[in-house]
């Protein structure tokens, strides 16, 4: 290999230099977007935190009755201060997209020195929340600190009080008990404001801060363990305090109209506490299908504790859940659309390769997911899986591979096999039906951000590596801005029959001479065998001849990185489509009707919350479908684009012999053996010197936990001359 080649950054490679720098009005613009956006944020959450005192929560009761007498009354009020940032942020957060547009990888220089960041450099490796970047436990301490000082200045109020009454021991302590029940359900419904934020998969504002879904589910479970202990605290207050009184049932069953509905809080409770006993870990595990079917009582719980607390109140955690809410809409109505799988394979080591058509203007990086649906198999069960083709390997299909480890991906399987021995190629009709979600992930494909890389996977973990790989290669032979040069992949399988895995993509024929110009390194360990076995598989393929840009069998582009003109339309109009229906409501039924039960009005916040997204999204929704259409009507005409790629895929067929010698002499196996990763980065730290590396985990948690800790220890205990390491997980876990 030429030295030199390895040590030239890729940037200055053939065609880089058609890499247009941002306008300077641009960075200006996006600079003054991103300072408001965290001027709104800082100001919404520093309200939350602080409103607990005294001081502040006189001067928001005195700003709310101020403005009470407007068309929106008290409701406006706290729905303009609690829920209008979440918005506001939204909105900016699409002119942001808007403005960025498919923004490239700017040229970059290596840099002097290496640096920590806060949200690559893992702290917490072996507790209950996993593997936990500093940035992350900020965030955990400063929600524990919230909720500890809430407590404290809610608890000194009410002795404040109850010191200047004269009351008996028995009311003192009811009323104690009530008072702090009535401030745990406060304290849990500001939490409740951030909980829906993480399950929206395809929102603006989970993309304008590059955090995927598979990142952001684990914040919705921190959350929601933590508001469901609240919530239960708050019922369990109040059942004590009813029962001491001895009023429990008359109390449980009471629907008020003026005031709080008893009854409607205790069903939402019972639907959270379903919920929440069937997320834990055990459970999850174990029985998957039960905790997903009972999660779908989220809408009871909703719905219900609108009835609880009314609109006022409820309105309070309405611009996470409405968000949540057009998010939902948009992915029914994407998952809507099936798509023909357009080649399936069996591979020997129990592993099915996927190949789905989808458009050309669909947009994903690699690291990216989807949620796929065979209807064959199960109309309501979705499962999440790695891309494992770049964006760049073609235009018009994307790939997955699906190991077969439970009863729908082993379902799967079998209908492959029977497709492929009644062969597909005199029986083209048979095919295999699928819906899918996504993709969703990275906004920007921050793997490409790293000059050093690790890529650390296990099992089938090395699925979204090979998407990285073929990302890499294809911007190197193409010349598009692409740092990485130093990659190293540590691989872990339990058998040898899983290694053709690393073959199902012809490095050599998207890249020639690609170790001329990438310095990879691949260590696999075989940890199940002593030594090779001399075994072939066979591989069972079922192709379907449908062509990949058909309007009825591509997927649609409706969320995940989908257009940002349209997507940034349907929040609008559904945001002010709420408005105008609150206001029309207001107008011409509560205020004329005199209409005050608490309940009721929080049943038409809900239904103009679902109203304005059917309504005002789905004339913005079938106007985007309209416009999808029609580019997919002219890409259809474009065969000749679709017979290029299933010629390239020939290729790869043709040059696998050379492909597999190649990587081949680029491997080192290892048999009977686990990864050591405390020698594996001493080694790097020896060899690449005094840098950033990016490390990538796809795999068990097991595995995360022991990459992290040798990560963290490393960076504690580096020399000068070593480099920091940057922890990336990529595994998605419900």
């Amino acid at each position: 290999m030429d030295e030199n080649s390895v040590e030239r950054p890729l940037l200055l490679s053939r065609g880089a230099e058609r890499v247009k720098k941002t306008p300077f009005f641009v960075s200006w613009a996006k600079w003054i977007l991103k300072f408001v956006i965290w001027v709104i944020f800082l100001a919404w959450a520093a309200l939350i935190f602080f409103i607990p005192a005294q001081i502040v929560n006189e001067a928001f009761e005195k700003w709310a009755q101020l403005t009470s007498g407007t068309v929106f009354g008290i409701t406006g009020s706290i729905f303009l201060v609690f829920s209008g940032p979440v918005l506001i942020i939204a909105f900016l957060s699409i002119a942001y997209l808007l403005i960025s547009g498919e923004e490239e990888l700017h040229e970059r220089k290596a840099s002097t020195k290496p640096r920590f960041r806060l949200w690559t450099f893992p702290v917490l490796v072996d507790g209950p929340f996993g593997v936990v970047s500093a940035t992350e436990l900020i965030g955990i301490v400063l929600f524990v600190v919230y909720v500890i000082w809430a407590v404290y200045a809610y608890t000194t109020q009410i002795l404040s009080v109850i010191s200047q009454s004269q009351l008996t021991l028995k009311q003192k302590s009811c009323f104690i008990l009530e008072y702090l029940g009535l401030r745990f359900g406060t304290i849990g419904l500001y939490c409740l404001a951030f909980l829906f934020l993480p399950v929206a998969r395809g929102s603006v504002l989970l993309r304008l801060i590059d955090i995927p879904f598979e990142h952001a589910t684990r914040y919705h479970v921190w959350l929601g363990h933590l508001t469901m202990e609240l919530f239960t605290l708050h019922g369990l207050f109040y059942i004590i305090a009813w029962t001491i009184e001895g009023d429990l049932l008359q109390e449980i069953l009471e629907w008020k109209d003026i005031g709080v509905a008893n009854l409607a809080g205790v069903i939402s409770l019972a639907a959270g506490l379903l919920m929440w006993m069937t997320s834990l870990h055990p459970v999850r595990k174990q029985k998957f299908e039960l905790f997903f079917y009972t999660h779908q009582l989220y809408v009871i719980f909703v719905v219900f504790l609108a009835l609880h607390v009314g609109d006022f109140v409820f309105s309070i955690a309405a611009g996470g859940i409405f968000l949540f809410i057009l998010d939902r809409f948009l992915r029914f109505c994407q998952s809507r659309r099936t798509v023909d799988i357009i080649s399936a394979k069996c591979l020997p080591c129990g592993t099915v390769e996927l190949m789905l058509s989808k458009p050309g203007n669909l947009r994903y990086n690699a690291l990216s997911f989807i949620f796929l649906q065979v209807r064959e198999l199960s109309w309501l069960q979705w499962h999440p899986f790695s891309v494992s083709s770049s964006p760049l390997d073609g235009k018009y299909h994307l790939s997955v591979l699906i190991k077969v480890l439970g009863e729908w991906t082993e379902k799967l399987r079998g209908n492959i096999m029977n497709s492929s021995e009644a062969d597909l190629h005199l029986q083209p009709q048979t095919k295999i039906i699928a819906s899918v979600e996504g993709p969703y992930g990275h906004e920007l494909p921050y793997h490409l951000m790293y000059e050093n890389l690790i890529l650390v996977a296990g099992g089938i973990g090395i699925s979204p590596f090979l998407a990285i790989l073929n990302d890499i290669l294809h911007r190197t032979q193409e010349g598009k801005p692409c740092l990485p040069r130093n990659i190293l992949i540590v691989w872990a399988v339990k058998k040898s029959n899983e290694l053709p895995l690393l073959s199902t993509n012809d490095m050599e024929s998207i890249c020639p001479f690609f170790s001329d110009k990438l310095n990879l390194e691949i260590r696999i360990f075989v940890t199940r065998e002593s030594q090779p076995l001399l075994e072939e598989g066979q591989v069972h393929e079922a192709t379907n001849s449908s062509p990949p840009t058909s309007d009825s069998s591509s997927m649609s582009v409706l969320v995940g990185t989908g257009n940002n003109v349209w997507s940034g339309l349907y929040v609008i109009s559904s945001t002010l489509g709420f408005v105008i229906i609150i206001y029309l409501l207001d107008i011409f039924y509560i205020n004329p009707y005199e209409i005050s039960s608490w309940w009721y009005k929080g049943l038409l916040f809900v239904i103009c919350m679902l109203a304005s997204v059917f309504i005002f999204g789905g004339i913005v929704v079938g106007l985007w479908h309209l416009w999808e259409r029609q580019n997919a009507a002219k890409e259809a005409c474009k065969d000749d684009r679709i017979m290029v790629e299933k010629m390239q895929n020939n290729d790869i067929v043709a040059h696998k012999d050379s492909c597999q010698q190649k990587v081949a002499s680029l491997t080192n196996l290892y048999y009977g053996s686990r990864p050591n990763f405390k020698g594996i980065f001493g080694d790097i730290s020896e060899k690449w010197g005094c840098v950033d590396v990016g490390v990538i985990v796809c795999g068990p948690p097991t595995l995360q936990t022991s990459v992290a800790k040798e990560i963290r220890s490393h960076n504690i205990r580096r020399q000068r001359y070593h480099p920091i390491f940057h922890f990336n997980s990529h595994s998605f876990d419900l």
